[in-house]
């Protein structure tokens, strides 16, 4: 599993870095969420899931292995 927080969306609620602190830290400008790494482990996969919809603003987005495949 890969994800990574739109920044374009993301307004700064800090409920992923609540969920999920392993997986989601804040920027210290504006307060925006960021993914730590992108590449979710198996184990903290149900986090990353639970903080996707935790999210207000659904700024964490999956990307498909399909889609890292082809950039």
């Amino acid at each position: 599993m890969n994800i990574y927080v739109d920044q374009d969306i993301c307004q700064g609620h800090t409920i992923c870095s609540m969920v999920a602190p392993d997986l989601f830290a804040l920027r210290d400008e504006d307060g925006h969420a960021y993914a730590i790494d992108g590449d979710v482990p198996a184990e903290l996969e149900g986090a990353a899931r639970e903080a996707m919809l935790s999210c207000p603003e659904r700024a964490i987005v999956e990307v498909s292995e399909h889609a890292i495949q082809e950039a």
